[in-house]
């Protein structure tokens, strides 16, 4: 790239993130995985701290899905490199402490349909209250009951990639997001809830996953 070029980016590259500052809807840039790259000021505000902070936080942390559910079908999308426009019911405690809900909308951004893409993420607040109560979520969806069954009979984080065709990140999400759901210290809480909460075939060697369709999701 000449002189010129690079300066005529740099330029462009300014004045969108003064543009991105600008603008009144809370909008944040994420990775594949929900983690902050970028904010502007009006999501910070939804979130009573400065853009700065929120760099590196989860957004899925300070925005709480209605139905995990939703969740996990848009990342088994993303990891599909599906591209479609995703859409999460959430709420979150306001700047002045009261419960707010709204929708997250989040948009696959890349420069070619190769490159694992970026979220761009947009909150519209539908108002304050408590919304109405969301479907019971299932116990684990039917990709993470594979992991969990890989990883009680010892799978390491590398094994269980191969096996579910998923990536090494793909599972940490899929387990951080599950540790989140049950209140799990690590992977042999994580486990042992598993067979506590009928995930898990009691008895059964190699450990087998229980799906009835009552209780699990399917894979997109």
């Amino acid at each position: 790239m000449s002189g010129a070029d690079g300066q005529d980016a740099v330029v462009w590259r300014n004045r969108a993130l003064t543009l991105f500052d600008r603008v009144a809807v809370p909008v944040a840039v994420c990775d594949v995985y929900g983690a902050v790259l970028l904010a502007n000021p009006a999501m910070a505000a939804e979130c009573g701290t400065s853009p700065g902070r929120l760099r590196g936080r989860d957004v899925l942390d300070l925005f709480r899905p209605e139905e995990a559910t939703q969740v996990d079908r848009i990342a088994e999308a993303l990891r599909l490199r599906h591209r479609s426009r995703y859409q999460v019911a959430v709420r979150w405690p306001g700047p002045d402490g009261a419960v707010r809900h709204g929708e997250l909308t989040a948009d696959p951004v890349s420069d070619t349909v190769d490159e694992t893409p970026a979220l761009l993420v947009m909150l519209r607040v539908l108002g304050d209250g408590e919304p109405p109560p969301p479907s019971p979520a299932p116990r684990a969806t039917a990709a993470e009951a594979r992991i969990l069954a890989l990883l009680a009979g010892g799978a390491t984080t590398a094994r269980a990639a191969r096996e579910t065709g998923l990536t090494p990140d793909g599972v940490t999400y899929h387990l951080r997001r599950l540790s989140t759901r049950w209140n799990a210290a690590n992977r042999t809480e994580l486990v042992a809830r598993a067979y506590a909460l009928g995930v898990l075939a009691p008895g059964v060697w190699p450990p087998t996953p229980v799906t009835p369709a009552t209780e699990m999701t399917e894979d997109l």
